[in-house]
């Protein structure tokens, strides 16, 4: 009798198990790319989760901004950065040869290797392409493919950028642009598809969906959309359209891409007022809700670069990475690292954020580090 008691017991534990991993699995904080892990996975992240300090798990948070020169393989260990993002100096006057050393150099100090990304969309914004060591010429503008070659000459270029990023050694390109405008004037219009809504959105996914193909990053830009909004690299930009207005127009592109699997949005600095009055998108728990539960986007969320003008005025310098964590964002992007990783430990020591809501973001991003095979 007290066999079958303790078989009857066991059974019911393992049931309670696994009950509470399909629970895990249904929480967003559990998934990326839309879909449900496995409990192997699942358990496989939280062992990874549960051998990280505060300080690893925080710096996981981090994308390093490196606007002047490569990193040095010291600095990304000493911060435990999770990302860096290069510029045009990391390969500037350089060959494909010392970058791809200079970025293994990276991943073999780390336990956990990088996201190493670069905005290389095409046309004006292009860091690497441009420097003829690299390629012959430079990455055209999506605008410019799109006319001459249709969707079709589109995935083929996103091939090709990921073929051309992949063997540097680049996981993540900061890219496509899913911001709408059809107007010459428009701060965001060289960069734009500069179609409508439903042309945009087919950009959107088909790039997300040759990305996934080719096991590289993307990312979908500047939700929740710039429209005719300023530059917020100089200062703050208001965007005082209707929230039906981008419903009907500026979130669809995301929404396409999000559908198609991508794996991470980055957040504008545009003060959109139908959504968030007094906040930046980037620091507006409302502008997140939207992403999580409006759009169904479990993946992760990346802030502009914390550094920008737009910023400045609504978050002490030292501060935005914690208002940033605190509406919702995973990944933070800034050069200044160094004093913004010291403000968000001192955040989470004095009870400002929970540690949990670390976890939270540490586990989105360690889902999308496996999915690249980062570890």
């Amino acid at each position: 009798m007290k066999r079958i008691f303790s078989v009857t017991i066991s059974f019911a534990l393992i049931l309670l198990a696994v009950f509470l991993i399909v629970l895990k699995l249904h929480d967003p904080a559990y998934t990326t790319l839309n879909d449900i892990r496995s409990a192997g996975q699942t358990a496989y992240i939280e062992q990874k989760l549960d051998e990280m300090s505060l300080e690893e798990k925080i710096g996981q948070m981090f994308m390093g901004c490196f606007y002047n020169g490569t990193p040095s393989p010291e600095t990304v260990s000493r911060y435990h950065l999770g990302s860096v993002l290069l510029f045009h100096s990391s390969f500037a006057e350089k060959d494909k040869a010392s970058v791809i050393s200079q970025l293994k150099a990276i991943n073999d100090i780390c336990n956990i290797k990088p996201i190493i990304a670069v905005d290389e969309e095409g046309g004006t914004v292009n860091r690497i392409s441009n420097s003829p060591s690299f390629r012959s010429e430079p990455f055209k503008s999506p605008r410019e493919i799109f006319a001459s070659g249709g969707m079709d000459a589109i995935i083929k270029d996103t091939h090709d950028k990921n073929a051309f990023l992949s063997e540097l050694g680049i996981n993540l390109n900061l890219a496509p642009v899913c911001d709408i405008s059809q107007n010459p004037k428009d701060f965001m219009f060289s960069r734009s598809l500069g179609q409508n809504a439903q042309i945009t959105s087919q950009y959107a996914a088909a790039v997300t969906k040759a990305c996934l193909e080719d096991n590289i990053g993307c990312c979908l830009k500047h939700f929740p959309g710039y429209g005719n909004s300023a530059d917020t690299h100089k200062g703050m930009s208001i965007d005082k359209r209707s929230e039906k207005q981008l419903e009907e127009n500026d979130f669809l592109p995301f929404k396409a891409g999000i559908d198609a699997g991508a794996p991470s949005v980055l957040v504008s600095h545009n003060i959109v007022s139908s959504l968030d009055e007094s906040l930046p998108a980037s620091l507006s728990p409302a502008v997140h809700r939207i992403l999580r539960y409006d759009m169904n986007f479990s993946g992760v969320i990346i802030t502009d670069d914390l550094s920008m003008g737009a910023v400045s005025n609504f978050s002490p310098k030292t501060d935005s990475a914690v208002t940033a964590i605190m509406a919702g964002n995973d990944i933070l992007c800034t050069g200044d690292f160094a004093n913004q990783y010291k403000a968000v430990l001192e955040a989470v020591n004095n009870g400002t954020i929970s540690e949990e809501r670390i976890d939270t973001s540490v586990r989105r991003i360690l889902l999308w580090k496996k999915d690249l095979s980062l570890f």
